[in-house]
């Protein structure tokens, strides 16, 4: 992608629908009068007078308990310097989105347009009552050291600057299991530190508190070592002066080091210093958005390195969130007065265990992977992985506990994991396992209407990404205009015009007429049929020309399935197809089925359906829980559809007794436990609400989703086409480039597993 395009996308990515990224949502019923009358007045009074009593009780009545500030005065924002406060503010918003969706803490984010450190202090410490904690951002050094010592010294609630101490803890976790890895005593083994910024700082100051001793390391600035003998020395800088007067480049510094910490920039470490180094090094090189080595030149040069970075697109991302969101969390959660250093320790040695336990399913499947064990490559968890928020909330809440800085103590412990595990459920983290899923692996995909905007665009989306390799169908004089027209750069993606391609068309045509000659079809029908660039697409991938195809954006659904069912087929094994939609909601995936090809189906038809449901289920790493649906509630009404559905429920039963299923039941039965339980408490479903839906009939089920789509602020992921022996999947008409995407990212993963 040009950087003109990354611009556009950007600025339109927040500008669009309501600008920014983060709103304000109430979390109480406020439509009736009632409701505004406890909400402000004379309600409110109560809650004001018991926090007038006890100060405590804000946590009780109020947002304060889960409400960080994220601060900032832009001097330091992330690779762009001192662009002030404003202009820092959509990185603000950001960290404030990052909060919510891995740790469920609310941000307000406050730009203070000040350089002054007395005005900041000052400013941020009035605002104390609002707040349950305060995240300090890209505020540059060294004003920020003095302004998080200060706020730490004069506030009660916690403190920390993202910028110094979320590095350092990600990498001193990632530093102790490399040093075990590696075999060398992290209290002797000698670190260079190449940058004396805030990270740099804090990083050493960290390193000290797990084990490595101040005479082993050696930090840089751009003029070179920091010297106790050099006469600029700052007094940060000073305290981590070495005495060693021969010492003036990195050249010179890295040479039988141990242990490289780039917190610099770009390419300012030489595959000579690397080689330089002592047996089995250590390498994290952080600068962002490139290293100050890369990845494979690094692996390259010495296979006896472990190697990390900053980067996602290789092993060993140092990334501050795994860190910021879950030890602000276990901070909150106990009502801690401040973020210390038994807190920042426990955070460290909960994410350097992590990797050394099982990893689940959802994670290696996220980063398309078949295991993740404790190795080279695998030093620090992954950002996706969910055991995250239950791992080091807890460990941190413990350590303000034992501390003494905390003013809620936790005893049930289990009961606490498991409401963490709760607080975000698996639909804020699917979306981006499925994205990195299909990263992973891309796959050739053929878009069959790529003269069309939307189609356009999503091709561009999924090509930048590395979802997938786009292959365009279509007039290409028409294609290349609206490339120009909307300046995409697609230039190296392959179009295919049908009408031009005689070789394939002869081919292709043979091949459907044979496969369709005793149906009916001639061979000038064939010939004819095969032109349609849904035909040409589907025999693309028959014949392995591609991975999967895309269509359906500006067509009926059935248009679209005919020739893939025509030319590919179903599964030897499957009888027919169906399609589903999962549904992200704010309680987690909702998968319903069939919402798109069986209009009525018969018991045996409405079997095989969910059977195939069950099993695409399980493919997203979630466990089934179905209910088959109707207006009935196990036979309280007579009709066909009750008695249809209950039999369903019967015979897979019968047939297949592992599916967790039950039925007839009316969907808010299927979704409320308690309410399935207190009526019909021999459900096989009470004990937490069915994820999957079958529905009796098209109509119900393609009434479902749009309702859920339109009004429930659910994001809906299909229709995903199940059953066809080759990957195929068919867009609602007039689908949304984010739709598109999605639904490439399915096809690519199914894909993957052909």
């Amino acid at each position: 992608m040009t950087e003109n395009k990354k611009t556009t996308d950007a600025l339109d990515y927040h500008a669009m629908g309501r600008p920014g990224k983060i709103e304000v949502i109430p979390t109480k019923p406020y439509r009736s009068q009632r409701d505004l009358s406890l909400a402000y007045s004379p309600g409110v009074a109560e809650p004001c007078l018991r926090i007038a009593e006890n100060e405590e009780d804000a946590y009780k009545y109020t947002a304060k308990g889960n409400l960080v500030a994220v601060i900032s005065n832009g001097t330091a924002v992330l690779g762009l310097g001192d662009i002030g406060a404003q202009a820092g503010k959509p990185v603000m918003e950001g960290k404030g989105l990052l909060f919510k969706i891995f740790a469920d803490i609310d941000v307000f984010d406050l730009e203070l347009n000040t350089k002054n450190i007395d005005e900041f202090v000052n400013t941020v410490k009035i605002l104390e009552p609002t707040f349950g904690g305060i995240n300090l951002e890209d505020i540059k050094a060294p004003e920020c050291f003095e302004i998080e010592t200060r706020l730490k010294a004069e506030m009660n609630i916690p403190v920390m600057h993202d910028d110094q101490h979320g590095t350092a803890i990600i990498s001193s976790a990632a530093l102790i299991n490399a040093c075990e890895l590696q075999q060398k005593d992290i209290s002797k083994v000698k670190i260079i530190i190449n940058g004396a910024g805030a990270a740099a700082i804090s990083c050493a100051r960290l390193y000290l508190s797990v084990g490595a001793t101040k005479e082993n390391i050696v930090m840089l600035d751009r003029k070179g070592v920091i010297r106790a003998d050099r006469a600029d020395l700052e007094p940060i800088k000073a305290e981590f002066a070495t005495t060693s007067t021969h010492l003036n480049t990195l050249d010179e510094a890295i040479k039988d080091a141990d242990v490289f910490i780039g917190l610099s920039s770009a390419n300012t470490f030489s595959p000579e210093m690397l080689l330089s180094m002592a047996p089995n090094p250590i390498v994290f090189a952080m600068a962002n958005p490139d290293p100050e080595i890369a990845y494979d030149l690094a692996v390259n040069t010495r296979n006896d390195v472990i190697m990390a970075t900053g980067r996602s697109d290789f092993p060993n991302q140092v990334n501050n969130v795994l860190g910021f969101p879950f030890i602000f969390r276990g901070a909150l959660d106990v009502r801690a007065r401040a973020i210390n250093e038994e807190m920042k320790i426990a955070a460290v040695y909960a994410i350097a265990e992590l990797v050394k336990k099982p990893v689940p399913e959802s994670v290696t499947q996220a980063y398309n992977v078949k295991h993740l064990t404790f190795s080279k490559e695998y030093i620090i968890p992954k950002p996706m992985d969910p055991r995250l928020i239950s791992t080091v909330s807890p460990a941190v809440a413990k350590a303000a506990i034992a501390s003494g800085v905390a003013r809620k103590v936790i005893t049930d412990w289990d009961a606490y994991e498991e409401e963490l595990n709760q607080r975000l459920g698996v639909e804020n983290v699917m979306l981006r396992a499925l994205t990195n899923k299909a990263k992973a692996a891309p796959k050739r995909v053929v878009f069959a209407e790529a003269d069309n905007y939307k189609i356009l665009k999503a091709a561009q989306i999924v090509k930048d990404e590395g979802i997938a390799i786009p292959i365009l169908l279509g007039n290409k004089e028409r294609i290349k205009a609206l490339m120009n027209e909307n300046n995409l750069n697609l230039d190296d993606v392959q179009i295919f015009e049908p009408a031009l391609e005689a070789e394939k068309l002869k081919q292709y045509a043979e091949f459907l007429y044979k496969k369709r000659q005793r149906k009916g079809m001639s061979r000038k029908q064939a010939n004819k049929l095969i032109l349609d660039r849904n035909y040409f697409g589907a025999s693309m991938v028959q014949f392995g020309d591609a991975d999967a195809l895309i269509s359906g954006i500006t067509m009926d659904y059935a248009v679209t399935v005919k020739p893939a069912l025509q030319i590919i087929g179903t599964k030897p094994s499957i009888k027919r197809v169906a399609g589903i939609y999962m549904m992200l909601t704010k309680r987690g995936p909702i998968f319903l089925g069939d919402t798109s090809i069986n209009k009525d189906p018969s018991v045996d038809e409405l079997v095989d359906i969910t059977v195939l449901v069950n099993d695409a289920v399980k493919k997203f790493n979630v466990e089934p829980r179905i209910a088959i649906v109707s207006y009935s509630n196990f036979g309280s009404t007579d009709g066909k559809i009750p008695e249809k559905t209950a039999e369903v429920v019967r015979v897979i039963r019968e047939k297949y007794p592992d599916i967790v299923i039950d039925g007839e039941m009316q969907v808010n039965f299927a979704l409320n436990p308690k309410l399935l339980e207190e009526n019909f408490d021999f459900s096989t479903l009470k004990d937490a609400p069915a994820n999957t839906l079958v529905f009796p009939n098209l109509e119900s089920g393609n009434v479902a989703y749009k309702i859920l789509q339109e009004l429930g602020e659910a994001e809906a992921i299909g229709p995903i086409l199940l059953g066809l022996n080759k990957p195929v999947h068919v867009l609602q008409m007039g689908s949304t480039v984010r739709e598109i995407v999605n639904m490439v990212n399915i096809a690519v993963i199914d894909a993957q597993g052909c």
